[in-house]
């Protein structure tokens, strides 16, 4: 069926005539935002044909890269008692690695918001997964590349940790072997832990020493022990990362896929200096410039954006103008990522905190699992909504995104909802595309007298953590106490949003949004403004578009009366006797 049958009648016309104005001005004028091939750096242009549809990255030889055998090194030999120990015989070869993973995000859980330059980060935002990270320090730092304080109330700040605490197996780990024991505030089992205490049932210690000896640069399982786990378990938080981009197959990710390109997380999110590029607090949302090589100072520590190695104009064939004019307003992931959470893990959309404090008959926390096992309910979190091949949520997007921090005051909205964060972005500011986006909707306590989201005190084991007696006045008074705020006493539950970008689970290119699914009435986009999309109901005026049609049904009917006019009187002329033609 052709395109613009799928459309209603009356926006045809406009349709055809605003395409031809796209495919002229297309012709008349060079490709916005193109660079010239020479403001590529040399290895760039070397290692790449700008003129593929596709960037074609050499594969990476198979066989161990490493230039050392760290099983041969007596200081690596053990036995370790404990993490800090590995990290000072590492530290006796890689003298200055400690300093330099304590400068970064990752050791610090702080950065500097793009335009308010406020510190925000993991230590200072709220959020509507596990709400604030002060009291539950054990707990949260689990996901942490240091080691701290294992008994309650003892956690002493990362920023006045010796470098012996920094974790150097987390990420360099080749064993699969290494794990942080849950509420060791990051400490791996060195001795059996009781878990839950009083339970009966014990994790294991494991060797430190074979896994010292069998370390290298970190695979996307590395990565993934704290990046797919966000917000309290597998896929819970993005959507986009879960256990399923270990392993991919092509459908699911083209760039991590072992048949596509096998990309390493750090193909895109290039580390120097134990500096990893890329963060949520600070994005590339309308990458210009043509491509670079990946790690180059262009582009000022932010991961690779896709125009990195695609360039500006990354459509090839029939349809590359009319494809290409859209990278200047949507991003590629808009129309790359068409649905997230599609590896089978299923990703949390809705967390309410209200509905918690249920008991099963056996007076333990009620459990309800789906059909496939997922948990929909639990009596210390509450009611969750689960989805999968989540069709995303759009938004214009400038990379700007403000964020909550934690005390700070929150109103809501006329909805009766607060946005947790904001992202900056608008049609007209020059510096946005339209990105997919996964929206988290939470319902969380707050306090309605100070008017601000209360900090609780969930993970743990003592009285006041929630999570094991579902008190929730404790559980408030102990997280507000450790985050040095006051509360009126009194709490209520509020509706909550986060917003997420979605920037991973590249599906391959026939699997990318037909033009049909935005070019339509309730299309994806439908909820945009400040862009004229043919096709789209609430850019046409029926009224308008039937005088339109009126008008240029007269003038055509003009044309035909005056062509026929003309050819009669030239029929007559021709058959007058006298004539040269009679």
């Amino acid at each position: 069926m052709p395109l613009t049958h799928r459309f209603a009648p009356a926006a045809r016309f406009g349709f055809w005539l605003h395409l031809a104005a796209l495919l002229a001005a297309a012709a008349s004028a060079p490709p916005a935002l193109a660079s010239p091939a020479s403001s590529a750096p040399q290895s760039a242009i070397a290692e790449v044909d700008i003129n593929a549809p596709y960037v074609v990255i050499p594969k990476i030889p198979t066989g161990p890269k490493a230039t050392v055998d760290h099983s041969k090194f007596k200081e690596l030999q053990g036995p370790f008692k404990s993490g800090p120990e590995v990290t000072a015989a590492c530290l006796s070869c890689h003298t200055e690695a400690a300093k330099q993973i304590k400068s970064t995000l990752h050791w610090k859980w702080e950065a500097v918001e793009q335009d308010s330059k406020r510190i925000v980060g993991k230590n200072k935002v709220m959020n509507n997964f596990c709400v604030s990270t002060p009291s539950n320090q054990q707990y949260c730092t689990g996901c942490h590349v240091g080691y701290g304080d294992a008994k309650s109330g003892e956690f002493v700040a990362f920023s006045k940790r010796p470098d012996t605490d920094v974790d150097c197996l987390v990420c360099h780990d080749q064993t699969g072997k290494y794990v942080k024991a849950p509420y060791q505030s990051g400490n791996p089992p060195t001795t059996p832990i009781e878990m839950p205490p009083g339970s009966g049932k014990f994790i294991e210690p494991i060797d430190l020493a074979v896994i010292a000896q069998h370390v290298g640069e970190p695979a996307r399982a590395n990565c993934g022990t704290c990046h797919f786990n966000g917000g309290g378990g597998d896929g819970v938080k993005h959507g986009d990362l879960d256990s399923s981009l270990i392993n991919p197959p092509k459908s699911l990710d083209v760039h991590m896929a072992k048949d596509g390109l096998n990309f390493t997380c750090q193909t895109c999110h290039v580390t120097g200096g134990h500096e990893v590029s890329g963060s949520h607090y600070k994005l590339d949302a309308k990458h210009l410039g043509g491509q670079y090589v990946r790690g180059s100072q262009h582009n000022m520590g932010s991961a690779a954006s896709c125009q990195s190695c695609h360039g500006d104009t990354p459509h090839k064939g029939n349809l590359a103008q009319e494809l290409n004019m859209h990278t200047r307003n949507i991003a590629c992931q808009t129309c790359h990522i068409p649905e997230f959470a599609r590896g089978g893990v299923p990703t949390k959309m809705e967390w309410d905190y209200s509905k918690a404090g249920q008991r099963g008959p056996d007076g333990k926390p009620l459990v309800i699992n789906d059909e496939h096992g997922h948990p929909t309910y639990l009596g210390i979190k509450g009611q969750f909504k689960l989805g999968e091949d989540v069709v995303p949520d759009y938004t214009w997007f400038n990379g700007a995104v403000k964020w909550m921090n934690i005390g700070e005051n929150a109103v809501p909205n006329k909805d009766g909802v607060i946005a947790i964060n904001q992202y900056g972005g608008s049609p007209t500011d020059g510096k946005s595309r339209i990105w997919p986006v996964k929206t988290m909707k939470g319902t969380q306590p707050y306090d309605p007298e100070m008017h601000r989201l209360l900090a609780i005190h969930n993970a743990g084991f003592d009285d006041a953590a929630y999570w094991h007696t579902m008190d929730w006045e404790k559980s408030i008074a102990a997280g507000m106490k450790e985050a040095g705020l006051e509360w009126s006493g009194k709490y209520e539950f509020i509706k909550t949003t986060t917003t997420w970008p979605i920037t991973h689970m590249v599906a391959p290119k026939d699997k990318a949004l037909n033009c049909a699914q935005c070019h339509a009435n309730n299309g994806r986009l439908e909820k945009i403004d400040g862009i004229y999309i043919p096709g789209r109901s609430k850019d046409h005026q029926t009224w308008i578009e039937t005088i339109g049609l009126g008008v240029a049904g007269l003038s055509l009917a003009g044309v035909m009366v005056h062509g026929g006019i003309r050819s009669f009187l030239w029929l007559r002329r021709r058959n007058k006797p006298g004539s040269k033609n009679h």
